[in-house]
């Protein structure tokens, strides 16, 4: 498995790994857990852009840390700009955490964008902590860059954490792994000796075969998403009172609908996400997700990861669910 992850990022990522510097955890979760429980001491910091995706707080909170959260604008394609992060390093930052593509927003860094952001990085000996579990979902001929390969100084500050469960759809074989300074993973493996050990070796062989075996169906897959992504936007965008920019990567489209707030069904107001949410499950049986726990109270996520008919059916609901509030 470690061998099968060396090559894919050698070959994907023009990174070059040993085996003592990779580990492979039960899932991405799980290596983030870890990853924040090994370097994080009580009272150290760590920068977050939002919207985030929801467990990275909690993480760090678990590992002893304080998230400190960076409002990202929607107008700049929810990315955290240069001077947004430098203004956020205090004395007691240890890392960032980058999503690239994110998790909910699809919002992806250009290469360019990701070198300065790794510049700030050094120049205050702060941790890079990269998600890049999203990295081959991405659309309009973007490409998703791993901030590692921006220089060998920046790969030595960076932890890439990567797994089977988008990529190849195989979220329930519960693959995860990261690839960091051996001090780090060798301090994430002696913490996950003393809980799961490893992960279950058929789906270690099984993501072996994904990650080393053909990749033609990545591209049929992206292909389909792409156009699901765009039925997705424009219909939401034709709903008066909801919004939607076109996500980069990922699978999620991150609407805006705080253009809803202050309107009612049977005297029950809508005064935020879970308000919505609640309201459309409901009514219109639609399940979305409040963009609450996200980190931005103003947004709704949904997934185009469905079929296309799912789609079509499901925005047509929540089209006339909209129309019933007054």
């Amino acid at each position: 498995m470690k061998d099968a992850i060396i090559g894919k990022f050698s070959r994907d990522n023009s990174l070059d790994y040993s085996r003592d510097e990779i580990i492979v955890s039960c899932g991405g979760k799980h290596s983030i857990f870890n990853l924040f429980q090994a370097i994080l001491d009580p009272g150290d910091e760590v920068i977050i852009p939002a919207p985030y995706w929801v467990s990275y707080p909690v993480m760090a909170a678990l590992g002893g840390g304080i998230p400190k959260v960076v409002h990202t604008d929607e107008a700049a394609g929810f990315r955290m700009g240069p001077e947004a992060f430098k203004a956020a390093i205090g004395p007691n930052t240890k890392a960032v955490v980058i999503n690239s593509p994110s998790n909910p927003t699809g919002a992806a860094y250009t290469e360019k964008e990701l070198q300065k952001l790794a510049e700030i990085a050094l120049q205050n000996g702060l941790l890079i902590i990269s998600d890049e579990i999203y990295e081959k979902l991405t659309y309009g001929g973007f490409r998703a860059t791993s901030i590692a390969s921006v220089s060998d100084e920046v790969r030595k500050r960076t932890i890439v954490l990567n797994g089977v469960s988008k990529t190849y759809s195989m979220t329930g074989w519960r693959i995860g792994y990261a690839a960091g300074p051996k001090e780090i993973i060798k301090a994430m493996t002696n913490i996950q000796s003393q809980s799961t050990s490893n992960p279950t070796s058929i789906s270690q062989w099984a993501a072996v075969e994904a990650i080393s075996g053909p990749q033609d169906a990545i591209t049929r897959m992206v292909a389909e998403f792409g156009k699901r992504r765009d039925a997705m936007v424009d219909g939401l965008n034709a709903i008066d009172g909801i919004s939607a920019i076109r996500p980069q990567g990922a699978f999620y489209v991150f609407a805006n609908v705080s253009g809803l707030f202050g309107r009612a069904y049977k005297g029950k107001k809508i005064d935020g996400s879970v308000a919505l949410a609640t309201y459309l499950i409901d009514e219109s049986g639609i399940a979305v997700v409040p963009g609450e726990p996200f980190g931005d109270d103003r947004f709704i996520r949904l997934s185009y990861a469905t079929s296309m008919d799912n789609i079509v059916k499901g925005i047509k609901r929540i089209g006339e669910a909209v129309g019933e509030l007054r």
